[in-house]
């Protein structure tokens, strides 16, 4: 997979949430996404998966343009924001029903996936009853589970104990092992450093830096930043 972002912007009610951003992105890399609240993280995620289109500029996705060729990215497993799951449910029951719609995925995964984030695939708790951590585990899930070629998690470690960071750093390493091209905003820059292949900085909706490679070491060193375009 490849995703081209070409001089995207975004003006929502008059307001520009983002501006004018550029970057190429493939396969097999995580490119972390980071900057203070507002800063235009989430609405880039929301930008690549589809859920809203640039007002000015191109989104392009294997060589076929969101919205215009493309809704939605083929292939994309999303946790954006406050993930919704039905109140009465467990968290086994509202997998199986997500799965339900394309049936890619069986039971035996699903449980495997609840495993893999630190969730019991038995347990008849309702999602109601969830701690803030067990949410966030089960988003993660959610979008994990049927092995998409993008995956995008916007602040996957908030709400988790240090044993729930450790498995998020695993489960993006897996991910990126398989050939996901995978997309993380988190606002722990030195998580970013140490799991992302590439880290877009931004600030007011414009990429301010543009990180990789020895860029983290330079960072790390004190050095100036080495910002691209």
């Amino acid at each position: 997979m490849k995703i081209e972002i070409k001089a995207v912007s975004k003006c929502i009610r008059g307001q520009q949430v983002v501006d004018g951003v550029c970057a190429v992105m493939e396969s097999g890399r995580i490119y972390g996404v980071q900057g203070i609240n507002g800063s235009g993280k989430t609405m880039l995620m929301r930008l690549v998966c589809g859920l809203i289109y640039p007002t000015k500029g191109e989104i392009v996705i294997d060589g076929k343009q969101l919205g215009r060729d493309l809704t939605f990215p083929e292939s994309v497993g999303l946790f954006l924001e406050n993930p919704a799951f039905l109140e009465g449910y467990s968290g086994f029951q509202n997998l199986k029903m997500l799965a339900s719609i394309r049936h890619k995925i069986d039971e035996e995964k699903i449980c495997d996936t609840l495993r893999a984030v630190g969730l019991d695939p038995t347990a008849r708790k309702k999602y109601r009853k969830y701690s803030l951590g067990m949410k966030q585990r089960l988003g993660i899930a959610a979008a994990i589970m049927e092995e998409p070629d993008l995956v995008i998690l916007d602040e996957p470690t908030n709400s988790l104990d240090t044993d729930g960071v450790r498995l998020v750093k695993k489960i993006l390493m897996e991910q990126k092992a398989r050939g996901a091209l995978v997309m993380i905003s988190c606002h722990d820059l030195d998580m970013l450093q140490a799991l992302s292949d590439e880290i877009l900085l931004l600030e007011a909706g414009r990429v301010k830096a543009h990180l990789q490679g020895l860029d983290f070491m330079q960072r790390k060193e004190g050095s100036a930043i080495c910002v691209h375009g």
